[in-house]
């Protein structure tokens, strides 16, 4: 038996070697040896006795076992050579006892390459074994900054709490995801049976992900993986049999194709002024439905409009558009979304006829993902911004546009140039807000200095409060709903002295317009052919050209500052006046772009860092509040996330 198998794997081994040299490739292993970098310095690690995953192990470790594998670790010598009888032994081993021997390897960028035992790996790799015992050594390289070193130092961290090394991502911050999405915290360690009941669910997704046809996407089943766990949760999948995962699947297979694509996120600025009819096609059997019924449209918010100024602008903006639609239309509330599963009550709102449902907040998110996928016949929309999800649209304002002017403002007023700037949470659109505001005061004062406070760490009022203690009296505070005015100290730019508190100028979402926009469209089928013309995630990102970004002056702002406002707001809805115009200077002292350009949006979205005359910094995801933490969970800018990763790395590295 072992006779006829040595035949085959040398055969399996000789057509390897046969198609690489017509490919012009390697047709041999590879040498670890001859692929570390001469020039860098390397860290080694013991990593002591480790289950090493088969498919990666890669090559050998010294170029003089090399030369007896083909690429695929299959034999090339002839049968009646020492080296087949070793290798025909071994298989006898292996059918008859088992192979328990460890080899010895040597890790790099999770790729093993075989120190001690060869023929071992051979011949499980021919039997189609899915580990092998053995005793590692990692060898760490030189941190560089490029994105593959980066993926894998957080694969470190990761490997150091959860033991796991078979699962691999293709982008920065998916190990930290996946953590949380298995239920731990960012530096928690793992039991054994956590890992079994992991790589149980992980070979059960394989599997339904090849049936799937992912062999043929260029991303990892890691990516693929990390978004099905964000629709259906890690103890659905454990549950789920290999059919069950394979039918999920198929429902948001056009989510997991995301993955392959190198800019996933399509912006949509402005409505459009053509109109065309659209193909009938996933959103579309929903929006291009006729109904002669009044449109049931629901409105799911995670608080209550008499406690959250969030959630209160969003019902104002409800009552315009029933107001706006009359009897076209019914509009229904499901607040404190959040207090149970969110997901359930999305389900409530489609139980109760709604075709077309609003998500209010980016925590709410996973369960709208989860909501359109189950019932492809509803539209779902969520209010947040940069997610790359196929199946629900997303909405978003422009705000960074109001903050300029706001900065602007507040910089003609001051004598002292020293501003305060009190911002919520650090996920997208929020740190382009505190950079705009900055440059708008350095626009009106060129030595306007702003002074940061976030009132996810301090609380809001206690934020403001830190910032008037320095002495500081124009204070960019948080966009709420002027019938909070009495409970707190502070919103939009206020003049703070002592006990005396004026709201001067307040940025203005206006979503009675963006929601009135957005059903106009969907009565049009504007929508529908939108949604057609692309394969990405729609995000929607609308700004004062639309009418959907406003700022709002107090009657007693003098007159000057008044003309200030509507000139900027006017230049800004022309394109005059442009927020992030280049360069710009950073506090850590880089000079970004080139002289008179704009940013782009994405570049403005995915900022993570502050401009030179803002004194303060983006919060440690640590010391974030637990509502904080939950945000940027879901949509925290790069720095936020990847200071999770580091606070992780940091803290692995302590214990190893």
């Amino acid at each position: 038996m072992a006779e006829t198998y040595y035949k085959d794997a040398l055969k399996l081994g000789l057509k390897e070697m046969q198609s690489r040299k017509a490919g012009g490739e390697s047709s041999l292993l590879p040498v670890l040896d001859e692929l570390l970098p001469s020039d860098k310095s390397t860290t080694v690690v013991n990593l002591g006795l480790v289950s090493i995953p088969i498919n990666q192990i890669v090559g050998t470790k010294t170029g003089g076992r090399s030369s007896a594998f083909a690429a695929n670790f299959m034999p090339i010598f002839d049968e009646d050579t020492e080296f087949a009888v070793k290798w025909k032994h071994l298989c006898e081993a292996h059918l008859t006892e088992g192979i328990h021997d460890p080899i010895k390897a040597f890790e790099y960028m999770n790729r093993f390459y075989v120190l001690e035992g060869n023929k071992r790996v051979s011949v499980l790799k021919f039997f189609g074994a899915d580990t092998i015992e053995g005793v590692v050594t990692r060898i760490m390289p030189e941190r560089d900054g490029s994105e593959e070193v980066e993926i894998y130092y957080e694969f470190v961290a990761f490997y150091q709490y959860s033991k796991i090394n078979f699962i691999e991502f293709s982008k920065r911050g998916s190990y930290t995801e996946l953590q949380g999405l298995v239920g731990k915290e960012v530096d928690e360690k793992w039991t054994v049976d956590d890992q079994r009941t992991f790589a149980a669910a992980y070979h059960k997704f394989e599997k339904a992900y090849m049936l799937s046809g992912g062999a043929k996407l260029q991303s990892t089943i890691g990516d693929a993986m990390l978004s099905y766990l964000q629709i259906y949760a890690y103890d659905e999948l454990i549950s789920a049999d290999i059919a069950d995962i394979k039918k999920n699947l198929s429902k948001m297979w056009e989510d997991v194709k995301l993955n392959d694509a190198e800019e996933p996120i399509e912006l949509k600025t402005d409505p459009p002024e053509e109109k065309s009819a659209p193909k009938q096609n996933l959103i579309t059997r929903v929006l291009s439905a006729n109904d002669k019924h009044a449109l049931q449209v629901g409105f799911v918010y995670d608080g209550t409009p008499a406690k959250s100024g969030w959630v209160h602008e969003h019902e104002e903006g409800r009552l315009y558009l029933q107001r706006t639609f009359e009897d076209k239309i019914d509009t229904l509330t499901y607040p404190n979304a959040l207090e149970g599963d969110p997901y359930e009550v999305i389900v409530k709102a489609i139980e109760d006829g709604c075709k077309v449902i609003f998500t209010t907040s980016p925590r709410l998110v996973q369960a709208s993902v989860k909501a359109a996928v189950e019932h492809p016949d509803v539209l779902i929309l969520n209010c947040s911004l940069n997610l790359s999800h196929r199946y629900i649209l997303t909405y978003y304002a422009r705000m960074y546009e109001a903050k300029f002017i706001l900065g602007g403002v507040a910089g003609s007023l001051s004598d002292s140039g020293k501003l305060g700037y009190v911002c919520d949470y650090p996920i997208y659109g929020q740190i382009a807000g505190i950079n705009a505001f900055a440059l708008g005061a350095q626009l009106t004062n060129p030595r306007a200095r702003v002074y940061l406070e976030w009132s996810s760490v301090k609380g809001a009022d206690e934020a403001a409060k830190a910032l008037a203690d320095q002495g500081i009296h124009y204070i960019s505070s948080q966009d709420t709903a002027k019938f909070l005015e009495d409970d707190r100290d502070t919103y939009g730019l206020s003049y703070v002295d002592g006990d005396v508190k004026k709201v001067l100028v307040d940025s203005v979402w206006c979503w009675g317009k963006y929601y009135e926009e957005i059903l106009n469209r969907y009565f049009d089928k504007s929508l529908q052919a939108e949604y057609d013309k692309s394969n990405k995630a729609l995000n929607y990102y609308w700004g004062m050209s639309t009418g959907v970004v406003d700022v709002w002056c107090n009657e007693s702002l003098g007159a000057p500052s008044r003309r200030l406002v509507d000139f900027l707001k006017e230049s800004i809805r022309q394109n005059i006046c442009i927020p992030f115009l280049t360069p710009l200077t950073l506090q850590s002292g880089e000079v970004i772009g080139e002289d008179q350009k704009s940013l782009t949006l994405e570049q403005i979205i995915n900022m993570d860092y502050l401009v030179d005359n803002v004194i303060g910094e983006i919060p440690l995801y640590n010391e974030l509040s637990p509502m904080g933490k939950a945000t940027v969970d879901t949509a925290g800018v790069d720095k936020a996330q990847n200071d999770i990763v580091k606070e992780a790395e940091k803290k692995a590295g302590d214990e190893a």
